[in-house]
């Protein structure tokens, strides 16, 4: 007896960010063939249509999600997919999953906060530009409605043998497949007393729950005509830099005398980017209120931080933006890894070491494409990394990807206005800052609400 073909609306991705209409249709595609098992060219030939044709039921409109089913038979395996992590990558694949639900895959969703906070618009909310409820993407409802189970805790332990996640707590979390995008975390022991003394951005809950705390400290020595000290942040890539300058100018609004000062380490400020970037920060520094010091931080007490030529600089908060590490537990499990400890897949995302493991973003290095630590590449892996999943779960050899060479950073400077940087060339203005704060928000706006993603992807910064 032939199987019931019975299908849902077709899927509408007009608006989609980095998932467009080719993709929405090759992932809707790929799930249809895991629930019946069967290749495209078999489904053709059993319901006599052409492969991968969608069968809208009598007066339903077809902007509505796909919702693709049948009938389990006895003896069919459920698949078990695990995403470790809550980083930009896995909010593509939630979204894709909850445009074509799988029957036949049970996907469980594993991080230590329930919520993503897009790290580009936290020196907004540091200055109030924001609140924090704009600069987050809740994930318990994310992963609702992509029928995902959602477990708020941390991955401490992999057994690739059994294919089993530990928490911390110890709770077993099998899986077939297993996708990890848990970001980068920071080193605390890499300068001495960081750990006991300064504040980590990452991760970036940690400085969300410390800042306004602080803040009101240096408020209050303000009101008490006392000095409000002086905050130093520590790392000159993008992040350090946003930090820094926002920090400057939310003290000057509030009307707080504290001094900022920024210790880029050796390499010096922005050193991934072009000089015209470099010149156009090291000229708005002063004008903001922030010191450049061009020196590694070699060891940070309570009320210091003491630089690698010997000197010393006051410090009464101290706060780290150093850059991306990599955590222990991918290496410690048997992974493969690059030299800096990030694990190591291919063009296809998948571990190079095991193929049922796939990774993205910041906790991965692509061999033969290296590219830096930044939120822009790991958006931009999100996409492929969820045709590629529904591809592996079908069956299917997933499909190569080549990272962008040059990403667009987008660097507010505390006040409405930003710096563009791409491909070398820079430009600067009020104009900037109302272009990147269009993007931000749209972007985290519509993935909170779950509506379609918007047709360009979050700038860095």
């Amino acid at each position: 007896m032939a199987r019931q073909r019975v299908h849902g609306p077709r899927p509408h991705a007009g608006a989609a960010a980095g998932i467009d209409r080719p993709l929405v249709r090759r992932i809707a595609r790929s799930a249809r063939r895991l629930r019946r098992g069967l290749s495209g060219r078999e489904q053709g030939r059993l319901a006599g249509t052409r492969r991968g044709r969608t069968i809208r039921r009598r007066g339903q409109h077809r902007n509505r999600r796909t919702v693709l089913f049948r009938r389990r038979r006895a003896g069919d395996r459920v698949k078990r997919l695990l995403l470790a992590g809550g980083g930009h990558s896995h909010v593509f694949v939630l979204d894709a999953l909850a445009r074509a639900p799988l029957a036949d895959v049970e996907v469980t969703l594993v991080s230590p906060f329930d919520r993503q906070v897009y790290s580009g618009m936290l020196p907004g909310w540091i200055t109030g530009h924001y609140a924090i409820e704009q600069c987050v993407i809740p994930l318990a409802p994310l992963a609702q409605r992509a029928n995902a189970r959602f477990v708020q805790a941390h991955v401490a332990r992999l057994d690739l043998a059994a294919r089993v996640a530990y928490t911390e707590a110890s709770e077993p979390l099998p899986f077939d497949v297993i996708s990890i995008a848990t970001g980068p975390v920071m080193n605390l022991d890499a300068i001495p007393g960081l750990r006991e003394h300064a504040i980590a951005l990452r991760p970036i809950e940690s400085l969300i729950r410390a800042w306004p705390r602080l803040f009101a400290q240096l408020v209050a020595l303000a009101e008490a005509g006392e000095d409000a000290g002086t905050v130093t942040v520590l790392g000159g890539g993008a992040g350090g830099v946003e930090l820094a300058f926002a920090i400057a100018h939310r003290a000057r609004i509030a009307c707080v005398p504290a001094r900022v000062q920024l210790v880029t380490g050796k390499p010096g400020l922005l050193p991934t980017l072009g000089e015209g970037v470099r010149r156009r920060i090291a000229r708005l520094a002063p004008a903001r209120g922030v010191r450049l010091i061009e020196d590694d931080a070699a060891e940070i007490t309570r009320h210091t931080v003491l630089l690698a030529d010997g000197g010393e600089i006051a410090s009464d908060v101290t706060i780290a933006a150093i850059g991306a590490a990599a955590a222990d537990w991918p290496r410690e499990a048997g992974l493969a890894v690059d030299e800096r400890g990030f694990i190591a897949v291919d063009d296809r995302l998948q571990s190079i070491s095991h193929p049922f493991v796939f990774a993205a973003g910041d906790c991965a290095s692509i061999v033969g494409h290296p590219r830096p630590k930044s939120g822009v590449y790991a958006v931009r892996a999100g996409p492929p990394l969820a045709r590629n999943l529904m591809r592996h779960l079908a069956g299917k050899r997933p499909r190569r990807y080549r990272p962008q060479r040059v990403a667009l950073y987008l660097i507010s400077t505390g006040p409405q206005h930003a710096v563009a940087s791409w491909d070398g060339l820079s430009t600067e203005g009020r104009w900037v800052w109302r272009w990147k704060d269009r993007i931000d928000r749209r972007f985290v706006a519509r993935y909170a609400a779950h509506e379609p993603a918007p047709a360009t992807s979050p700038a860095q910064g």
